[in-house]
């Protein structure tokens, strides 16, 4: 299994950082609660410097939107989504400590992360302009089509893993109590955003190997003249 992005998708965006983790043998009994809990903390201490909306990475995110044609008041990078959501709440809901910890992760660096079941892509997973036949899964359940040209996570059966970019993820590669294999995939788009992923991305490796001892992440960084991530499986 490998993992890009189109040529496209560099051209079209050249602030692009990516970078991902590919995690074998996680489970859903491990608890990485402190990890968890300084993340919110250093979360709750943006939220309390000022207004989430202000801060670079979230805006860059929202001129990316605003440019490919997606309100982005109306659809919010998953980054701004969970901090929304702990400003309003004052925490995230627990869902699997996996989740949970990227979850925590990407609100305290205002970036988003996804974390995807690997045994629930198809072929190889690319971040590209849909043709506008590929199936997305809601998490209800739902099956839609991205429009013609929004950029998405296909994989090569034509499953639509993410809409809107970093929008929102499916709830065909959801993380779940069987989920053994993943891929935490982190961009951003903002000035030095490419040192920001790596010591997110890296950071995380390090809070998966305490959280599920014996585990050994393995992290590329994606560049335009390494776009492609060669993963197991």
């Amino acid at each position: 299994m490998r993992f890009r992005h189109a040529p496209e998708i560099w051209a079209d965006h050249p602030t692009l950082a990516a970078g991902v983790l590919s995690v074998d043998g996680v489970s859903d009994r491990a608890a990485p609660d402190d990890a968890v809990d300084r993340y919110l903390e250093r979360a709750q201490e943006l939220l309390a410097a000022g207004p989430a909306s202000a801060l670079p990475q979230l805006q860059a995110w929202r001129r990316t939107f605003a440019a490919m044609g997606v309100k982005p008041t109306q659809y919010r990078c998953a980054s701004e989504s969970l901090l929304r959501r702990l400003g309003k709440d004052g925490t995230l809901p627990r869902i699997h400590p996996l989740v949970d910890l990227c979850n925590a992760a990407s609100a305290a660096a205002a970036i988003p992360v996804a974390a995807l079941d690997r045994d629930r892509v198809k072929g190889d997973l690319e971040v590209c302009r849909a043709q506008g036949d590929e199936t997305y899964a809601s998490f209800g359940g739902e099956v839609e089509r991205p429009v013609p040209g929004e950029v998405i996570f296909a994989d090569e059966a034509g499953q639509a893993h993410a809409r809107r970019w970093t929008h929102k993820q499916s709830g065909t590669s959801i993380v779940r109590p069987e989920t053994r294999d993943v891929l935490i995939v982190s961009e951003a788009l903002h000035p030095g955003a490419a040192a920001d992923v790596e010591a997110l991305l890296t950071a995380l490796a390090a809070d998966l190997t305490r959280a599920w001892p014996g585990v050994t992440p393995r992290l590329t960084i994606l560049t335009p003249e390494r776009p492609v991530a060669e993963l197991a499986g």
